[in-house]
This record gives C-alpha cells, sequence and structure tokens, in this order.
C-alpha cells in the first residue's frame, strides 16, 4: 500500500526537496503541499493523506494549531501528523504530543530516518524511541495542563494486567520488538495489546497512549539528571 503524504512547511525550496525524496520511493507519495497551517488542515480534509509532515513555525495557524485541528476532526481519524522543525524543544515537543502528533523529529535527521520516521507513524506507532524525545517526554509531559487529562484516570482499571504491563513499557520508548523480548511474547501479541489498551482508553495512536499514561499516573517521570 502506498502511504500517500501531505507537506506542510512554509520554505518552498525545502517541500521541493521532501518531495523528491519521498517521491523517489515506491512505497510512498506526496499529494499535496501546503504553505501555512490554514492550508494543511483545508488539503488534509480534502486529500485524506495517511501522514502530514507538519514544520511548527509557520504564517498564519502554525503547525500546533493546525495539528490540533486535524488531529481533532472524525473525519481524519486515520491521518496522522509527523512533526518536522528545526525548533526541537521541550515545550514543543509536549505540546505536539498533547495536541495529537504521532512523532517529532528535527529537520537535521538522515534521509533515511525520515523516510523510515513516516513508514513508522503510517504503521500506527510513534517516533518515543529511548533518546533526546524520550528524555524531553519523560521530563515534561506531567506538566499542568489548561485542560483535563485525555482519558479519566477511572478508565485505566479497564485495562487488564498484560495491557498495563505493556504500556508502561511503551511509554519508557520501548518499541514493540524490546518488549516482546523482555515479557517473552511475540511481537504480534504485544502489538495486539497496545492496540486494545488504545482502543479502551480512546488513544488514536501510540504516542497518544504514552501520554494518556503519564497524564494519569500510570508512569511517573524519571528526576531529570543534576
Amino acid at each position: 500500500m502506498t502511504i500517500r503524504v501531505l507537506l506542510a512547511d512554509d520554505q518552498a525550496l525545502l517541500r521541493g526537496t521532501f518531495r523528491l525524496l519521498i517521491d523517489s520511493c515506491d512505497d510512498m507519495e506526496v499529494v499535496g503541499e501546503a504553505a501555512d497551517g490554514h492550508q494543511a488542515v483545508e488539503l488534509a480534509r480534502s486529500h485524506r493523506p495517511d501522514i502530514v509532515l507538519m514544520d511548527i513555525r509557520m504564517p498564519g495557524a502554525d503547525g500546533l494549531a493546525a495539528t490540533a485541528s486535524i488531529c481533532e476532526d472524525p473525519d481524519l481519524a486515520s491521518t496522522r501528523v509527523l512533526i518536522l522543525t528545526m525548533f526541537e524543544t521541550e515545550e514543543y515537543v509536549a505540546q505536539a504530543l498533547r495536541v495529537g502528533a504521532s512523532g517529532f523529529l528535527g529537520k537535521y535527521v538522515t534521509t533515511d530516518a525520515l523516510l523510515n520516521g513516516i513508514r513508522t507513524v503510517a504503521a500506527g506507532e510513534a517516533l518515543l524511541s529511548p533518546g533526546a524525545t524520550q528524555a524531553l517526554i519523560t521530563r515534561f509531559l506531567t506538566l499542568p495542563t489548561s485542560g483535563p487529562p485525555l482519558a479519566p484516570t477511572e478508565r485505566l482499571a479497564d485495562l487488564t494486567p498484560r495491557e498495563q504491563e505493556v504500556t508502561v513499557l511503551a511509554a519508557h520508548g520501548k518499541s514493540n520488538d524490546q518488549i516482546a523480548q523482555e515479557l517473552f511474547l511475540s511481537v504480534l501479541t504485544v502489538r495486539t495489546h497496545v492496540q486494545r489498551a488504545m482502543t479502551k482508553l480512546g488513544a488514536r495512536d501510540r504516542a497518544q497512549l504514552v501520554v494518556i499514561a503519564y497524564q494519569n499516573g500510570l508512569v511517573r517521570p524519571a528526576p531529570p539528571h543534576s
């Protein structure tokens, strides 16, 4: 199946470069280009892409506002947003995940990392592997927010002990393969547990599942290194 990608970036040169890279792959294609957040939302609604590759700082509505609009639209439930920006700050990472983004990459990433990131998010997983992003998530996702948690705490009781265990490991940045090795399960079984946890908690994807786990205290952030 071909992954349909919408590009949202105010720099035409970057959009052109990303288009060349993506269109050179047999398993993906660019279906549209947006120069600001408003266009990104409009084109997402008209093209229904699998992935929106979203910059944060754009004129008019920025990438975070556009991401929120896309992720809140029930007609775009199958569209996932991958943030790609030069401004890879703690605050932006936390905000992007809270509004529904499925991944966050800096524009310094290699070509292979970008293309693999698109494939990862399109497969329903999130770019929450250990490393810089995981450190940011662990430190900042429990900061107070103006809105309520994505899922009320009592809904965690709907998870089976195994689903909770898998959710905790996912929140620590472990991939399905790593979770399977740690729990002596098949990758398919882990994927099933993750999917069931997402369904029970109303999470649109793995990234939102992790946010819910932190917001509701299922996982506690490690103290930042001094």
